[in-house]
């Protein structure tokens, strides 16, 4: 096969949530098969509200236009939990060459009481920039809400019951990232790209949309394949976390986001990491077993953990 002959395949939410009850079930077996067969599909999302995307790409763009010296009072060291993290300090796993972009995380909100707080900082809100929080937060919402549909679906595909995935999400530890690729005459980093080859390490991630392409993902045949995506549409991929719950049956995609070919471009994109709560166990579902199960129990923090050290982040 070529990457010619190869595409990621484009699914529409409104048969999985409006639907006769064929297409529905055709969404789950087309959603199951993309996850298996690329580790991506690109989603046409149902009732989304993509102005306020774009809004929100307009206020992550101004924040980092500010002066560096600004946008580091928002940097707390805290291994990139919450707020800002400068150029080149996340690199990919097994790579010593740190990817060339810098980035903002919006976490979730529990109250001071809730058993999390301590465990979840405090969201940072950026003082320069009006309507960052309430925009911002609004898009982690719908996010998360819209990660839910798809985990119900998926959880129809994996024989386990609907809420599955919802117990194991609920106050989940999930990440809007907001990410800035800057211009390549920026830097003189041999071997260094904007984001070197990896895997994510939560359960599934939703990108709204990119500024620009770049993205690509290792196909099941060994070849780079661009995955692209229009104005209104989200690309959805699978994490080390599904991965390693389904057994591998549903492998975690090695994916990049390569250098641009005009060194003066930005690049900006707004992944959402969809993670479960902290307490939640890493255990083979048992439709995917097969053989027996090719990894122990973890909980969602231990693994959280080791990974952030690989990447070098905590």
């Amino acid at each position: 096969m070529t990457t010619n002959t190869r595409q990621v395949p484009e699914l529409n939410l409104e048969d999985y949530i409006a639907g006769t009850d064929l297409e529905k079930q055709r969404f789950v077996d087309n959603f199951f098969a993309g996850l298996k067969d690329y580790g991506f599909i690109v989603l046409n999302p149902y009732q989304f509200d993509f102005a306020l995307v774009d809004e929100c790409y307009a206020v992550f763009k101004s924040f980092f236009q500010l002066p560096l010296a600004t946008k580091q009072n928002y940097n707390i060291h805290d291994g990139g939990k919450r707020g800002y993290v400068p150029r080149l300090q996340e690199h990919a796993k097994n790579s010593t060459n740190p990817d060339l972009k810098e980035f903002w995380h919006v976490g979730r909100e529990v109250n001071s009481d809730h058993h999390l707080a301590k465990e979840y900082p405090n969201n940072l809100w950026p003082n320069e920039i009006p309507g960052f929080k309430q925009k911002t937060y609004a898009l982690y919402e719908q996010l998360d809400q819209t990660a839910l549909v798809m985990f119900r679906s998926l959880a129809t595909a994996l024989d386990v019951p609907k809420d599955y995935f919802e117990k194991l999400t609920h106050d989940g530890n999930s990440i809007l990232r907001a990410i800035h690729y800057p211009p390549m005459k920026d830097f003189e980093l041999p071997g260094s790209v904007r984001a070197a080859a990896h895997e994510d390490i939560n359960l599934i991630t939703l990108l709204v949309g990119a500024t620009d392409s770049g993205l690509e993902l290792l196909d099941r045949d060994g070849q780079w394949l661009a995955v692209d995506s229009t104005p209104g549409q989200i690309v959805v991929d699978s994490g080390d976390m599904l991965s390693r719950i389904a057994n591998e049956v549903i492998p975690a995609t090695t994916h990049r986001v390569v250098n641009p070919s005009d060194d003066t471009s930005d690049r900006y994109s707004m992944p959402f990491f969809c993670h479960p709560h902290p307490d939640a166990v890493l255990s083979c579902i048992p439709s995917c077993e097969g053989q027996g199960a090719k990894y122990p129990d973890i909980t969602a923090r231990d693994f959280l953990n080791q990974r952030l050290k690989e990447i070098g982040l905590s």
